[in-house]
């Protein structure tokens, strides 16, 4: 244990707490002091720790290389790194970084060998971390892809917790299902359905281990949809109807939920129907001077960057 240790009540640290300040000792680091937060008085360890031994959280999204460049001239100006980063401790020797990533690119790009992180015993943590991270704004791609990657590592973790446990990890359902078509299809157009998603994807109350499968199928039956909606898109623009809005113009006018208020229709009944309304969609009678008129009096469809 370290000489220097922050307690004021006197109380003394778990013996997982004080396992996990020798690990850091042994993996080459420094506890600098071992204490309780002061808001749920939870503990924690505030440590140097050896950057080659600190990685990202393997199902976080990509680094932005215009945040990592814009941190690197910073710590060039500066000649400080002031902003400690928070770490937990992985199963596998490493220990990862849900919130400060960029900073620990940036750090190694100049050269840094060492850095401050705060420490946190509790591994579950990193996902309700990652789930409030407003380092740099998520996009809708990468959060999806960022939740896909927290479900199948609690999958392999404890199979058998329920997917509603983690809502507040995941905050939002449809997330989970966009994420696997996202893998499937990197350029899917999320945005333009997440509207009707969100109304109807919830979280499901069994296990890990059956509620995957049902992702998967909820993944397949939006992919089918997209198949049938990509025909009318086609044909709209074979006869020159093209439109930044054209995908958002004809999911609006097949939208079964368009006239539901109380009683919304559970996932897989709204994904039929919507189905099989684009199936009689007629696309001949739908002029470009439609789809810029309904465009001019909606709300900007939000796109994938941002």
């Amino acid at each position: 244990m370290p000489a220097f240790r922050v307690h004021p009540d006197g109380a003394k640290p778990p013996a997982a707490v004080e396992e996990l300040a020798r690990r850091i000792a042994r993996d080459g680091g420094s506890v600098l002091a071992v204490y309780r937060e002061p808001v749920g008085r939870a503990w924690q360890l505030f440590a140097i720790l050896p950057l080659a031994k600190v990685d990202a959280t393997p199902f976080q999204r990509k680094p932005s290389a215009t945040h990592v460049k814009r941190l690197t001239e910073v710590l060039s100006r500066l000649e400080r790194f002031i902003d400690p980063i928070v770490v937990v401790a992985a199963d596998n020797g490493r220990y990862w970084t849900p919130n400060g990533n960029h900073r620990r690119i940036a750090l190694e790009n100049a050269k840094g060998k060492e850095i401050p992180a705060i420490v946190i015993p509790e591994t579950e943590i990193q996902y309700q971390i990652l789930a409030l991270n407003t380092e740099k704004a998520h996009n809708l791609r990468e959060r999806c892809h960022e939740v896909v990657g927290m479900y199948r590592d609690l999958l392999a973790r404890d199979e058998s917790r329920r997917e509603n446990e983690f809502a507040f990890q995941f905050q939002e359902a449809h997330f989970i299902t966009l994420g696997l078509v996202y893998e499937q299809n990197g350029r899917f157009a999320g945005s333009a359905y997440a509207p009707i998603l969100r109304r109807v994807d919830k979280f499901l109350r069994s296990n890990l281990r059956n509620a995957y499968p049902e992702r998967e199928a909820r993944r397949d039956a939006v992919l089918a949809v997209d198949e049938v909606l990509k025909g009318i898109i086609e044909r709209l623009k074979a006869r020159g109807v093209r439109h930044p809005y054209l995908r958002a113009f004809v999911l609006a006018r097949t939208n079964p939920l368009t006239r539901a208020r109380k009683n919304v229709p559970e996932f897989d009944e709204t994904i039929a129907k919507l189905r099989r309304a684009l199936e009689r969609f007629d696309a001949s009678r739908v002029r470009l001077e439609h789809v810029a008129g309904a465009a001019m009096y909606a709300a900007p469809v939000p796109t994938e960057e941002g």
